[in-house]
């Protein structure tokens, strides 16, 4: 049996990204591929928005280290996306985001999926403890 698709009451965070050109493929809907993207850049932009990744100088970095998506319905150009987030697990050096995809005004996910960041030191590449200010502002994403 079939999980059931998403709906925006189960996240925290909604952020609105058009598709691209480019994001289509021979068979004229958003490419698989397109929508991890789309995960990467609503994770990495409420993250910078909110002053807790300096793509150049954070001395604490999270990586991706695991992903999936499960797909619902097509998506394809010129659709603007709404990209929905949430925390579904925070422990002390790694978080787990759960997003879905909508079609703009759309109730149910279009895809749903996840990743893991582990946090590590930019020089080293060890894991590293969740720096506070980020742990705190993760805490807010956590849906009951």
């Amino acid at each position: 049996m079939t999980a059931p698709r998403p709906t925006r009451d189960q996240f925290a965070a909604l952020r609105a990204v058009p598709t691209r050109w480019a994001d289509n493929d021979v068979y004229g809907h958003v490419n698989n591929a397109a929508y991890y993207g789309f995960f990467d850049t609503a994770v990495n932009a409420w993250l910078i928005e909110r002053g807790l990744l300096d793509i150049a100088e954070s001395p604490a970095i999270g990586l991706v280290i695991e992903t999936g998506c499960r797909y619902h319905a097509a998506l394809s150009f010129p659709q603007t996306l709404e990209v929905a987030l949430r925390v579904e697990k925070l422990g002390n050096s790694s978080v787990r985001y759960a997003l879905a995809l909508f079609a703009e005004g759309e109730p149910e996910a279009a895809a749903d999926g996840w990743f893991v960041h582990v946090y590590v030191d930019r020089t080293t590449r060890r894991p590293v403890p969740i720096p506070a200010p980020v742990r705190a502002a993760l805490e807010t994403l956590i849906v009951a």
